[in-house]
């Protein structure tokens, strides 16, 4: 006969059997759900690369609303597209779906470069030489006018550079420059004659890129922006003149304006694009991949000369450009200032002004030079200045609109994603 006891080892021994049992049907259920879950999350990340490929292999015009595509056929593999124009670059928007979970991510886009157009320089050929003095270097490929480049004598200075001149490969100059891309500037144009919102929205904006883009207007008021902190799918425009100051934190947003003035000891990253001028005080920085340009497609007389002029020791790493559809009398012009460091392509459609110290490392594109000192102007003189296209970074990315930059399109700069 059993013991009473025996009876509770039993129940005790039944329980933890059950416990264990039940224990590895959640274990199982969650490990399956987990599965499930990782499965769905991997495909998802397929899906959402694949519509980066496609965005990227697409042709310029492709994508510029939303679509919604089916990658593999069916439902399950469905993500939506966009590739929209930001500044010189473009915007890429990605969102995989399936059921209630969603990922996506949000990204700019530029070209890479050109190995065969490259160059160091590339001026104009108007049949007169290139001078150079003082510690000028040029390291590169060089395009030149077909009368060469030569030394000379400036400020009681000879030139004490390299004597091969131009180390690098030295290629003829066309009497005009590469052209700009148009339908890029015709987009870069008509920000200017967009209207926007002219309410004060406060100090601190961040407009998301899967939202509408907002646009600030602050019509014919002169404004400064100070102390304000503004940040991705934002255009700021202006009828006057608009002031920078070097409080303001701005991050990949729009600025269009007659006129934009930047105060000294700015930091940020943005694009400036300006129908007059643009005037940038001394130690300032922009961070890559930023751009200051000055866009005339209006024909008629100016009273003022198109013109971009960067203080001394300012750092810009991106785009520099000026470009007029029917140039005047009033020829546009770049003014460099002593000890300024560009990192990217400068692109002046007519002057570029060096100052002593000034380095451009990347490609620079201009039909003369111009350098003054106390009692001359000299044109087509470089004295005291580099340029140099072997100290860019090789992975630099820029706009297709300048010249040298291949149809073949790279990632840029993660913006938004999970």
């Amino acid at each position: 006969m059993l013991k009473a006891s025996a009876l509770y080892l039993v129940i005790v021994i039944a329980l933890v059997i059950g416990l264990i049992c039940s224990s590895l049907v959640a274990v199982a259920y969650f490990y399956r759900a987990e599965y499930h879950k990782k499965f769905r999350q991997d495909r998802l990340n397929h899906n959402l690369l694949s519509g980066i490929s496609l965005v990227l292999t697409a042709p310029d015009a492709a994508y510029k609303e939303p679509q919604k595509i089916a990658l593999f056929g069916g439902e399950k593999d469905s993500v939506i597209i966009q590739k929209r124009a930001w500044g010189i670059f473009d915007i890429g928007t990605i969102r995989a779906f399936a059921q209630r979970d969603t990922i996506y991510k949000v990204f700019s886009i530029a070209g890479t470069v050109d190995s065969a157009k490259w160059a160091a320089l590339y001026i104009a050929d108007d049949d007169r030489p290139i001078s150079i003095s003082g510690k000028t270097r040029i390291e590169g490929t060089a395009f030149l006018p077909k009368a060469g480049i030569q030394t000379a004598y400036v400020d009681n200075k000879a030139y004490e550079g390299d004597k091969r001149l131009v180390i690098g490969g030295k290629k003829t100059g066309d009497k005009t420059l590469p052209a700009l891309d148009n339908n890029r500037l015709g987009q870069l144009d008509s920000y200017f004659q967009q209207k926007g919102d002219s309410r004060n929205h406060g100090d601190s904006i961040n407009i998301s890129y899967l939202k509408p883009t907002k646009t600030l207007d602050f019509k014919k008021q002169a404004y400064t922006l100070s102390g304000a902190r503004l940040k991705g799918n934002l255009v700021l425009r202006s009828d006057t003149v608009l002031t920078i100051d070097s409080s303001a934190k701005l991050d990949n947003v729009l600025i269009f304006a007659p006129t934009i003035i930047v105060k000294e000891g700015f930091r940020g990253t943005c694009q400036l694009f300006a129908t007059d001028s643009i005037s940038v005080a001394k130690n300032c920085r922009f961070n890559y991949p930023s751009c200051l340009g000055v866009i005339r497609s209006a024909t008629g007389k100016f009273s003022a000369q198109a013109k971009i002029t960067v203080g001394e020791a300012s750092v810009i790493e991106g785009t520099i450009f000026t470009w007029e559809k029917t140039p005047g009398a009033l020829k546009p012009v770049i003014r460099l200032s002593k000890k300024d460091t560009i990192s990217g392509q400068v692109y002046s459609q007519d002057a570029l002004s060096l100052k002593d110290g000034c380095v451009v490392y990347g490609s620079l594109y201009t039909k003369r030079f111009l350098y003054q000192n106390s009692f001359t102007l000299y044109e087509n003189y470089v004295i005291n200045a580099e340029l140099n296209s072997r100290e860019l970074s090789p992975y630099y990315l820029g706009s297709t609109m300048l010249p040298a930059i291949s149809k073949k399109k790279k990632i840029l700069q993660w913006l938004e994603g999970n």
